[in-house]
């Protein structure tokens, strides 16, 4: 069977089996207006966007996300990027236990990160903040240790928010030894926590898509309220807690990135610029992994809709 990663413009007949991640319904120009929709399909190598013309009423009922597909079809190039058109497509199976099959993970298991990142908390010497991350972390645990940092962008996979916040700890604790006045505990605290919220903003690592609590709410606000919520039980209080809670609302850095408050402390910098670059720098290698040394990527509307070069230098 084929895989996503492999496919290339030119090749006709192909048959995959992939996971719909997204579909959408639409309607041709001119006198007909047939039905036809667009889907985006994934499996463990990656995604493609993909055209069915002509849908009937059926195809449009039982074709939806997180239904697992049989498809054949023709790989063109579109718009600088692959698309299939689709000849055939049947529904193989809804199971969740098939449809896990389908999902990109993260470099390690969710078990490994999360152990990794409790070695980076326990590094934590301050003990309000120690009792307050552990506490926080260990209640949300089941869900850490597989949700995705987003529904698309960067780290949108299987155990991707423990992948990108451990990412984001490895690079602190190097600042940290290159700039030795950054507060060491502040850092890790804040890492651990800027996204906890996504727990509850997203609905899980099958096709994620954001709860009603993340539209209406956001992670941000939600993280934060779960540090002044568990700070009240554990009767925790101290200037921790609203430095912990400051570096969380600033994480975006700007207020036209969602952040409520630009960061004030030099911390609260830190992970913003840290968070900035590590899900930058997951977009790029995305964009860049299926592309032959010396083309260009398709463009990255989330970084300002550039399209990026891959060297043919080894």
């Amino acid at each position: 069977m084929n895989k996503i990663n492999e496919l290339k413009p030119g090749d006709e007949s192909i048959i995959i089996e992939a996971l719909i991640n997204r579909v959408v319904t639409g309607k041709t120009n001119g006198a007909n207006r047939s039905t036809y929709l667009s889907i985006t399909l994934q499996d463990t190598t990656g995604t493609i966007d993909a055209k069915l013309w002509n849908a009937t009423n059926e195809q449009v009922e039982t074709l939806v996300m997180g239904s697992v597909v049989q498809v054949k079809g023709d790989v063109i190039k579109y718009n600088e990027d692959r698309q299939i058109k689709i000849i055939k497509i049947h529904v193989a199976s809804n199971d969740p236990n098939e449809q896990v099959k389908y999902l990109k993970s993260a470099p390690k298991t969710g078990e490994e990160l999360i152990k990794d990142i409790k070695a980076y908390i326990n590094r934590i010497d301050n003990l309000k903040l120690n009792q307050l991350v552990k506490a926080l972390f260990d209640e949300h645990l089941e869900k850490l240790k597989i949700y995705p940092a987003a529904s698309k962008n960067h780290h949108e996979y299987v155990s991707g928010l423990a992948h990108h916040t451990l990412c984001m700890l490895k690079i602190a604790d190097a600042l940290c030894t290159l700039y030795p006045s950054l507060n060491k505990d502040l850092l890790f605290s804040g890492i651990a926590l800027h996204d906890l919220g996504k727990t509850i903003e997203l609905s899980g690592p099958v096709v994620p898509e954001y709860t009603i609590e993340g539209k209406l709410l956001g992670h941000i606000s939600i993280s934060q309220a779960m540090v002044k919520e568990m700070a009240d039980k554990m009767h925790i209080e101290g200037e921790e807690v609203t430095l912990l809670q400051h570096m969380i609302l600033a994480h975006h850095g700007k207020n036209e990135f969602g952040s409520p408050v630009l960061p004030q402390v030099k911390e609260a910098e830190i992970v913003y610029l840290i968070d900035n670059m590590d899900a930058r720098i997951n977009m790029l290698e995305k964009a860049l992994e299926l592309i032959e040394p010396g083309s260009f990527s398709k463009r990255v509307f989330a970084l300002e809709n550039r399209a990026f070069y891959k060297p043919k230098m080894d």
